[in-house]
């Protein structure tokens, strides 16, 4: 799974260059994006009026739900079963999206203890999450907008820490998923793989970024020497 992520506003700046979309007058880091908050993502209506910004809810409501509280938050869709499940279907048919990031986390299971990695390009530049987003609308008029973003299996680097990791797009490949006349088996179902492994590298952190409340600097504090990095992390060979 993919639930937590790191965006610095450097990185989401560059996002916004790359995609040809006018940035906000003031961009705000974010070191611990979490599920159920917004987060900045870019789609595409039609190809004349190119990519824009939306700022949707992780956690993606289907737009049949009851209500947007009804089932646990669809804060991630499986790369492998996206056109068989009705939540993602339709939206990876028709709503796609990108989701910037600087990098993402995810924790090593040792006993109780859950020692959390950062995965980021070895450059510590910016990239893009596959991602789908939904429009629900309540009998009141209440409107929610909200995505989830897509996994797949892992690569070398991520594989020993989890078991999926979420799609990474290229930047020469970003057009290609937002197109609204995109081919799902020939254009769409392609790019729905690992990333190479040169692509990421995977750092050891410390605890603070466990706590969901914290969202500061020290999110990215590297572990110390003091705190258990076993085997399960030491087998990346970073």
């Amino acid at each position: 799974m993919c639930t937590r992520f790191v965006l610095l506003k450097d990185q989401l700046q560059a996002a916004y260059v790359a995609l040809g979309v006018e940035a906000p007058a003031e961009l705000v880091s974010r070191y611990n994006i979490a599920p159920s908050t917004a987060l900045t993502a870019f789609r595409q209506r039609n190809r004349a009026a190119g990519p824009e910004r939306a700022l949707l809810r992780w956690g993606l409501v289907p737009s049949w739900a009851k209500s947007v509280d009804a089932s646990a938050p669809l804060v991630n869709a499986r790369a492998e079963t996206l056109t068989e499940k009705p939540s993602f279907s339709e939206a990876f048919r028709h709503r796609r999206c990108l989701v910037p990031a600087g990098g993402f986390y995810e924790w090593a299971i040792h006993g109780r203890a859950r020692k959390p990695w950062l995965f980021q390009r070895p450059d510590a530049a910016v990239f893009f999450f596959a991602g789908l987003w939904e429009t629900w609308r309540s009998p009141t008029g209440e409107v929610v907008e909200s995505c989830a973003i897509i996994t797949t299996t892992p690569n070398a680097v991520t594989q020993p820490i989890h078991d999926r990791m979420p799609v990474l797009l290229a930047p020469e490949t970003t057009r290609a998923w937002l197109d609204p006349e995109a081919h799902v088996e020939r254009d769409l179902i392609p790019l729905l793989r690992p990333a190479s492994d040169a692509a990421l590298t995977a750092t050891a952190l410390s605890t603070h970024v466990s706590n969901v409340r914290h969202d500061d600097p020290a999110c990215l504090t590297p572990a110390g020497p003091d705190e258990d990095l076993s085997a399960p992390q030491l087998s990346l060979g970073f």
